[in-house]
């Protein structure tokens, strides 16, 4: 696959911040100056990371499939210094198995958290819906309480080659939970920095594989019109067909065939499922639902 993404090289960064932050060995101590460049010289080491991230945020639009996305995150993770990621959403994938899931983790992993059935139960995934920011792993404690099959599950991924990580929660109202990992194989460190990079790299991947499912439902999704919008957004505040004819100013007949005729589109036997499913198609938001003032 050709290069999409602008190369980070880590560690010559790295190299440079540790060359301005020599020590002056006279009296033992760095003088003043040589703090000052030091402190700079990491500020532009950041600077460059984060640069570089967003850059590969930006470019995700060069990726048009799921093979794509992977093999540009495998690369992303191999100039960082890291050896694995997992984009996912956060469901039991034996019932969902429609939902994302991308990665590179150790096939011995995946078929034992599989089998397993870890997706809603997963500890990392836990303490993610509690964070609105990027943590790493050994937060996690602090997080949410681990029980004892928490542990077994960290444990069975050490034993599997899994080392120390960093997750960015992503959450979007009508969808399930999600995340984007980053982890290094058992044994190594954490790249310094790691984590403003991961979380506009993982920001990014995670919105680029949301555009590619959307990509391919949005030309077989069947739509509402704005005026049935209205009425099943009215329904979802409690109002009855009266009480929306009256704010729309249309008869209770035509509310009433509204959303017949908006079940049918959608499959839906209730106006609880019409409102599910203009909320998982984004097409309403949690505000839309709010009590109205009478």
């Amino acid at each position: 696959m050709p290069t999409l993404f602008p190369r980070l090289d880590h560690a010559a960064a790295v190299r440079a911040w540790e060359r301005t932050n020599r020590p002056d060995m006279k009296g033992g101590r760095a003088c003043a100056a040589q703090r000052e460049r030091a402190m700079t010289g990491r500020r532009r080491v950041k600077m460059y990371i984060a640069s570089v991230a967003a850059e590969f945020a930006r470019s995700l639009s060069a990726v048009r499939s799921p093979g794509d996305l992977k093999d540009a995150l495998v690369q992303a993770c191999g100039e960082m210094g890291l050896g694995y990621f997992a984009l996912s959403h956060h469901v039991d994938f034996a019932r969902s198995p429609d939902a994302m899931r991308i990665h590179n983790y150790p096939e011995t992993w995946e078929d034992w958290y599989l089998a397993n059935r870890l997706g809603l139960c997963d500890p990392i995934h836990r303490a993610s819906h509690v964070v609105a920011r990027g943590f790493y792993w050994h937060e996690v404690p602090r997080l949410i309480p681990l029980n004892r099959h928490d542990y077994h599950v960290l444990e069975k991924g050490r034993h599997a080659g899994l080392g120390d990580g960093v997750t960015v929660p992503a959450h979007v109202p009508g969808e399930a939970r999600g995340s984007c990992t980053f982890v290094v194989p058992r044994g190594a460190e954490l790249p310094e920095d790691v984590l403003p990079w991961a979380q506009i790299v993982g920001m990014g991947a995670f919105e680029g594989a949301r555009n590619l499912r959307r990509s391919t439902d949005r030309h077989d999704r069947p739509r509402v019109s704005e005026r049935q919008r209205q009425c099943i957004a009215l329904a979802g505040r409690g109002l009855s067909d009266r009480s929306i004819a009256q704010r729309l100013g249309i008869g209770v007949q035509t509310v009433m065939e509204y959303m017949r005729d908006a079940r049918a589109r959608l499959g839906a036997s209730n106006r609880t499922q019409l409102v599910v499913c203009l909320l998982a198609a984004g097409e309403l938001c949690i505000d839309d639902l709010a009590p109205l003032a009478f």
